[in-house]
């Protein structure tokens, strides 16, 4: 069996690439055409993770730097649809907790808060409007 010898490795010295080549790389892989492996095959790029890193700086999604679960998803409608159902789930949770935080305060200050700080709106309204 034939070994590889140290020099048979041969170290190329780094290429430099313009951002708009950069950019046209992470639009052809956020399209979802091609996959790193073929992007790299096909521009001769010799970096493992230089697509990824290209896609984290310029790419119109979120990659994660470790727990990566892969590419995102190919329709950028659904992918914002998901970002956008897990703020509305975090929104709701929030909801819950104000809600909670009234009802307390509501119990230990034995008064409806909110009523009085609508009381104490409506009032600066008037003010506002009879001093224009």
């Amino acid at each position: 069996m034939r070994q590889k010898s140290s020099q048979a490795k041969k170290a190329f010295p780094p290429r430099k690439f313009s951002d708009a080549f950069k950019k046209q790389v992470v639009r052809e892989f956020e399209k979802g055409y091609l996959n790193k492996d073929q992007l790299r095959s096909k521009y001769g790029l010799r970096g493992n993770s230089a697509v990824l890193n290209w896609c984290r700086k310029y790419g119109k999604f979120v990659y994660a730097k470790n727990d990566s679960i892969g590419r995102p998803m190919k329709d950028p409608q659904k992918q914002r649809i998901k970002e956008l159902e897990e703020k509305l789930r975090k929104a709701e949770e929030k909801i819950k907790i104000y809600d909670k935080l009234i009802e307390v305060t509501n119990r230990e200050l034995k008064e409806d808060v909110i009523k009085k700080i609508e009381a104490k709106l409506q009032k600066s309204l008037l003010v506002k409007g009879k001093s224009k």
